[in-house]
C-alpha cells in the first residue's frame, strides 16, 4: 500500500537506538540540488556507517527519514506511486491496510499537494521494489540570468520604449513537487543510480532550458515591474526590490511558459548585478534629474533666485527699458513669487511654475511715495534688487 508513520521530527531518543538501518539523503549535496536519489544506511553492526545496502528495492519493513525542507517521492516503472512531505520517519508496507500513499502535512502547500496527487497518482497497487528520490523543498539560490544586448520594453514613466543589458540571479523554490517530477525532471534523473538533478550542472539541459526562458521574458518582467503604479514607475527602484522584481519576472515566466501550474517551480527573489542603459534611455534618464531638480519648493527657489538675477541684469542695464521693467515689473514680479511660495509640492517629474498674476501691475507713479519705497526697501533688504536699483527708483519718485 505505502507508508507508516513512526514518529515527526528528527530521529533522535529511543528511534535513534532502533533504527540501525534506514534510507536517507546522499551525502554532500549541493544546494542548487532539485532531487537525488534516497540511499540506505546502516549502522554495520556498531561497525560504522554502511552506504552500499540493497539499492533500488525498497521491501517492507524498510525505513526511511524524511528532513525538514525535503519531500520524498516513490517510483515504480516510471510511475509515482508515493510522496511524503512532512518530516520524520517512516516505515514502507506494502501489505498494510493501514498505510498510506501521501504524506502532506497541513496547510496550503499540504492542499495543493493532495490535489496533485489525484491527478497524477498510479493506479496500481505499489509493489515491493521501488526508487525512492528527495525534493528539495528549500529556496534554491544562484541562478543565473542575462543579456548579450539590450532588451527593450515600454516604460509608462518615461512614457516611451526604453533600453538596457543586464545580468543577475534568482532563487528558486519548487512548490509542487509532484508536478515537478512528473512534468519537468527528465527520464534520466528517475532511473536506479541516476546522477543528481543540479540546477547549476551546464550539463543538465532542463536547467539550461529555464535560463533561456527567463531571458525570453525579461523584457516583459521589466515591463511588468515599471508599468505597475503600486511600484511608482521608476526603474531607478528595481535594484533595490528583490522581491517587486521577483514577483515581477515569475508574473512574465507564468504567462509565458506556465512554471507554476505546469512544472511546481516558481522564482522567489532575484538579484539584479548590473545594469547598463542604451544611450537614448540614459539622456532620458538625465532629462528626469533635471526636471525633478525643478520641481517642488526647491523649483520655487530656483526660479527666485533667477528672477533676482532678472532684476539685477535689467538695472544695471539703466536706460527706459530698464527702468520700465523696474518701474512695471516689480509688483508682477513679487507677485509671481509669493504665488509659487503658496505652490503645492508636484509629484509628477514635470515642474510647474505657478499661475501668472492676472491683475494689471499699478503704475509706480500712481501709488503713495512712500508706500512703494517700503516695498521697495524690502526688496532691497531681502537681496533681489541691488543699492543702486533702489537709489535710481527713489529718485524718481521724489523728482530728485
Amino acid at each position: 500500500m505505502g507508508f507508516i508513520k513512526a514518529f515527526s521530527g528528527a530521529l533522535g531518543g529511543t528511534f535513534a537506538d532502533q533504527w540501525k538501518d534506514f534510507y536517507m539523503p546522499r551525502a554532500n549535496v549541493s544546494s542548487t540540488a532539485g532531487l537525488f536519489q534516497a540511499v540506505p544506511q546502516s549502522q554495520n553492526n556498531g561497525r560504522g556507517e554502511n552506504y552500499k545496502g540493497n539499492e533500488n528495492i525498497i521491501t517492507n519493513g524498510s525505513k526511511i527519514i524524511v528532513p525538514e525542507g525535503t519531500a520524498l517521492i516513490t517510483i515504480q516503472d516510471g510511475a509515482i506511486t508515493g510522496c511524503i512531505a512532512e518530516p520524520g520517519g517512516f516505515e514502507f508496507r506494502s501489505d498494510d491496510p493501514n498505510s498510506q500513499s501521501m504524506f502532506a502535512g497541513d496547510g496550503i502547500f499540504g492542499q495543493t499537494l493532495k490535489a496533485t496527487w489525484e491527478k497524477v497518482k498510479f493506479g496500481g497497487q505499489p509493489g515491493s521494489q521501488q526508487l525512492a528520490f528527495y525534493v528539495n523543498l528549500k529556496e534554491i539560490p544562484n541562478n543565473k540570468f542575462g543579456t548579450q544586448s539590450e532588451i527593450y520594453w515600454d516604460d509608462a514613466f518615461f512614457g516611451t520604449q526604453v533600453g538596457a543589458v543586464t545580468r543577475g540571479t534568482y532563487t528558486l523554490k519548487i512548490v509542487d513537487p509532484l508536478l515537478f517530477v512528473k512534468n519537468f525532471v527528465p527520464t534520466k534523473y528517475l532511473q536506479p543510480g541516476a546522477p543528481v538533478f543540479d540546477f547549476a550542472d551546464m550539463d543538465n539541459d532542463a536547467g539550461n532550458q529555464l535560463f533561456n526562458e527567463v531571458v525570453g521574458t525579461l523584457s516583459a518582467a521589466f515591463s511588468n515591474y515599471t508599468n505597475d503604479p503600486s511600484k511608482g514607475n521608476r526603474i531607478s527602484k528595481i535594484q533595490g526590490d528583490q522581491i517587486g522584481f521577483a514577483q515581477a519576472m515569475a508574473q512574465a515566466v507564468e504567462d509565458a511558459y506556465h512554471w507554476k501550474t505546469d512544472r511546481g517551480l516558481e522564482i522567489v527573489k532575484t538579484a539584479i548585478l548590473s545594469i547598463e542603459y542604451d544611450e537614448d534611455t540614459k539622456e532620458l534618464m538625465k532629462d528626469v534629474k533635471k526636471a525633478d531638480a525643478l520641481s517642488g519648493a526647491r523649483g520655487n527657489s530656483f526660479m527666485q533666485q533667477a528672477a533676482a538675477r532678472g532684476m539685477q541684469a535689467a538695472g544695471e542695464n539703466g536706460g527706459g527699458a530698464g527702468m520700465a521693467f523696474m518701474g512695471m515689473g516689480m509688483n508682477a514680479a513679487g507677485g509671481m513669487m509669493g504665488a509659487m511660495q503658496q505652490q503645492p509640492t508636484q509629484s509628477s517629474y514635470q515642474p510647474s511654475f505657478g499661475q501668472a498674476n492676472q491683475q494689471p501691475a499699478q503704475s509706480a507713479s500712481q501709488q503713495d511715495p512712500m508706500t512703494v519705497l517700503s516695498e521697495k526697501k524690502k526688496l532691497l533688504d531681502a537681496g533681489l534688487i541691488t543699492q543702486e536699483d533702489y537709489d535710481k527708483i527713489k529718485n524718481q519718485l521724489l523728482g530728485i
